[in-house]
């Protein structure tokens, strides 16, 4: 990775995060909570791939509809969220392989 490719990296996070604050307060605090959890067990592609950014679409489509963000994801945000990652390998996943033995993973 070239500094060319940390630049353009920085310059699309920047426009991915004026986005989020674009957003009316509630959606912040949810995408923020969703991005919390991401970060934590989320998906190894998190990074790569277009979860956050079609996060953000939906949302805005939901202002759009002039929804609550409750009515678009339910109360329960982290289900929300693992239904999402439902069929992606998840940091959690190999950590929980790492710590059960099974043959393929990396010991300590």
């Amino acid at each position: 990775m070239g500094i060319h490719d940390i630049i353009e990296g920085k310059k699309q996070w920047r426009a991915h995060m004026a986005r989020v604050k674009a957003l009316p307060p509630d959606y912040q605090i949810v995408y923020k909570e969703i991005q919390r959890y991401f970060f934590k067990i989320g998906p190894v592609d998190l990074h790569d791939g277009p979860l956050l950014s079609g996060i953000i679409d939906f949302f805005e489509e939901g202002v759009a509809a002039d929804k609550g963000v409750l009515e678009l994801i339910g109360t329960d945000v982290a289900a929300f969220c693992d239904d999402l990652v439902k069929d992606s390998r998840t940091y959690a996943d190999i950590h929980q392989e790492s710590i059960s033995g099974k043959p393929g993973t990396a010991e300590k």
